[in-house]
């Protein structure tokens, strides 16, 4: 692996090369855009941390749209969240009014969310075999307007095309809206328009699903070799990616499985069913409220099966019945409980089956993913070149060996471009989440602490906590002591939810507000707080994850194929979710705010060496003087 690679076009040149929407480039932000357009030229992968600020999706769509422009490539910019779509759309916007380019672009989300028809309610499986039978039945207005029985666009979706053309790039949102004036189906166009288009904006699971990839490849004429995959918010892809092969099934799933079989009057199907609930029941026996979890064996399963029906035959029933019922109902339960069958067969090497009893009862068995590779690989090794990038893919290193990024790709981290005198960044250790010292004393001490650091910030502050269940004890404690107005994150929240506690916070940013947040929650990554919004963001504890058979597994796992289990499966990814929450504060350069990590653990060696080093973080007891020097109180 290439850590220490430098290449640094100058300002003048760059402008001239690249396809950059403004009139300047900014210090590091030019580092960036030379080293990817350096690392495409020699054909070569690289993983980018680059901190917020720099203007990561201008400096990765210039110079990756220039480059394939003159070679005849596809950029597929992957993302998850809808308002990076907005950013990398609006980006495109800006480079083809300076430029005057002509390159198509299109906006992808999930099939279910572009559809005109009445179908949110579905799980995906269940959508996409509606939609099937809709379009074979020829009972799908939108496609019937679109597509002809040639699968060639009819008159209206052609004219439509040519229309969309000259509009330019587009959000989503607004390429639905566009079609329904028509009644086009927005994903049959957006499939259409891909076949030009030398941008692609699509979820993760565009391309590392091989299923949704080799449709869209062939719907498109797209060649993977001939693509240049961008992963935006990279951090995120190694969950995603083991969550992609990941395949559980729950006694609540075999429970409405019987229901639709009595209702179908699949009455071999519900003996099946029976049994197989029996069997659950048996595996999860002697699991209870001390012993919550304990692991399957795939060969006990199969067996335990086989002993009362045959399993290939069960699986290939329940397909079919599946089928059926999704032709009547939409939906199928039964459906579900077959593919599960059939992922169970997979191999054991890189997954886990663990079965679990959740507090209400209900028993979830999980062929669960441990290895990202086994997802991204293929992906980064037939492609032109990936680029991926995110604020906190630090190191990147444990990033390059789990995602299977080849030796000779490329490493790179930027440093932070905003003024050090504007954050202050601490670490307090007066308290600690960690599990043995948990107790109301300690709860108390924590909301004290908590209390006298959001005294001290002068305007709004998040505080951020490993749990819902550890902040609402802190919480008790905190309510009294706290003068400011508290705003507390449900779990499960919606858009317009979130959306109505964030106006809320920035209304109060005078009198100073408190957010009580979780940092796996709704607020944990991915909302912009600039200016007077946000002024000091507090991470309480480490947000490890808890150590359960799968934490377990994980760790033994990358123990024995990297020799750093602890680090690759426990550590970092705690401190990756520590950053993502403290990069809530400070969002432009003149931004001033401070960033406090509450726990004595912090402070230890084996933690504080995984933090950025360009961040200077201070271990400080004597911190209410040091935030009240920073904000001039």
């Amino acid at each position: 692996m290439t850590a220490d690679y430098s290449f640094k076009m100058p300002k003048d040149n760059l402008l001239k090369e690249i396809l950059f929407p403004h009139d300047k480039v900014r210090n590091i932000q030019d580092s960036m855009i030379s080293d990817i357009y350096r690392s495409l030229s020699n054909k070569k992968n690289i993983i980018v941390h680059a901190p917020t600020g720099i203007g990561k999706t201008v400096s990765a769509l210039a110079p990756c749209l220039s480059f394939a422009l003159k070679k005849g490539l596809t950029i597929f910019f992957l993302t998850s969240r809808q308002t990076q779509h907005k950013i990398a759309v609006d980006t495109l916007k800006q480079i083809k009014k300076k430029h005057g380019n002509d390159f198509g672009v299109v906006d992808l989300i999930g099939k279910k969310w572009m559809c005109l028809q009445e179908a949110d309610a579905l799980q995906n499986s269940d959508f996409l075999e509606y939609c099937k039978k809709l379009r074979d039945n020829d009972e799908c207005e939108f496609y019937l307007n679109t597509r002809k029985k040639s699968r060639q666009p009819t008159i209206i979706a052609s004219n439509k095309l040519n229309e969309l053309k000259v509009l330019g790039p587009m959000h989503v949102q607004e390429l639905v809206g566009e079609c329904g004036k028509q009644r086009l189906c927005p994903y049959e166009m957006a499939s259409l328009m891909a076949n030009d288009a030398k941008v692609i904006i699509a979820d993760y699971s565009y391309i590392f699903n091989p299923n949704i990839r080799d449709s869209l490849f062939a719907r498109t004429g797209k060649k993977m070799e001939e693509s240049i995959i961008i992963v935006d918010e990279g951090h995120n892809l190694p969950a995603r990616a083991r969550e992609l092969l990941t395949a559980r099934i729950s006694s609540f799933m075999i429970e409405r499985a019987l229901k639709e079989a009595n209702k179908f009057e699949y009455f071999d199907a519900v003996v099946k069913l029976k049994n197989l609930k029996d069997i659950f029941e048996n595996l999860g026996a002697e699991l209870n409220f001390n012993k919550e979890e304990k692991f399957v064996r795939k060969h006990e399963f199969i067996d335990n099966v086989k002993e009362s029906m045959d399993y290939d035959g069960l699986v290939s029933d329940l397909a079919f019945i599946g089928d059926d019922i999704r032709e009547r109902q939409k939906q199928s339960y039964v459906s579900s409980v077959g593919k599960f069958l059939e992922a169970w067969l997979g191999n054991d090497e890189g997954f886990a089956r663990i079965l679990t009893k959740m507090p209400n009862g209900n028993l979830i068995l999980n062929y669960k993913c441990l290895d990202p590779s086994l997802m991204t690989m293929d992906v980064i090794e037939r492609s032109y070149a990936t680029i991926m990038m995110s604020g906190t893919l630090i190191p990147t290193a444990m990033y390059a060996d789990i995602l299977g990024f080849p030796k000779e790709s490329v490493e790179k981290v930027y440093g932070n471009p905003f003024p050090k005198n504007n954050r202050l960044c601490l670490i307090i250790p007066e308290t600690t989440t960690k599990f043995t010292r948990r107790n109301d004393e300690e709860y108390k001490n924590i909301a004290n602490v908590c209390n006298k650091i959001v005294d001290k910030i002068n305007g709004n502050s998040i505080l951020f906590f490993p749990s819902y269940d550890l902040r609402d004890k802190v919480y008790k404690h905190f309510f009294e002591a706290c003068k400011k107005k508290k705003i507390i994150e449900k779990q499960n929240l919606s858009k317009e939810e979130k959306e109505n506690i964030l106006e809320e916070f920035k209304r109060n940013k005078k009198e100073g507000c408190v957010l009580l947040a979780v940092s796996t929650g709704s607020f944990g990554e991915g909302i912009d707080l600039p200016g007077d919004f946000l002024k000091g963001v507090v991470i309480v504890g480490l947000p490890l994850e808890k150590p359960d058979l799968e934490t377990k597994e994980l760790i033994d796992y990358y123990q024995e194929k990297y020799g750093k289990g602890f680090e690759y499966g426990y550590v970092f990814p705690a401190i990756t979710k520590c950053l993502q929450n403290a990069g809530r504060c400070i969002r432009s350069e003149t931004d001033k705010g401070a960033i406090i990590f509450l726990d004595e653990r912090f402070a230890w060696q084996n933690y504080y060496k995984c933090l950025p080093s360009d961040m200077d973080f201070k271990i400080s007891k004597n911190y209410e003087q040091r935030i009240g020097r920073f904000f001039g109180s």
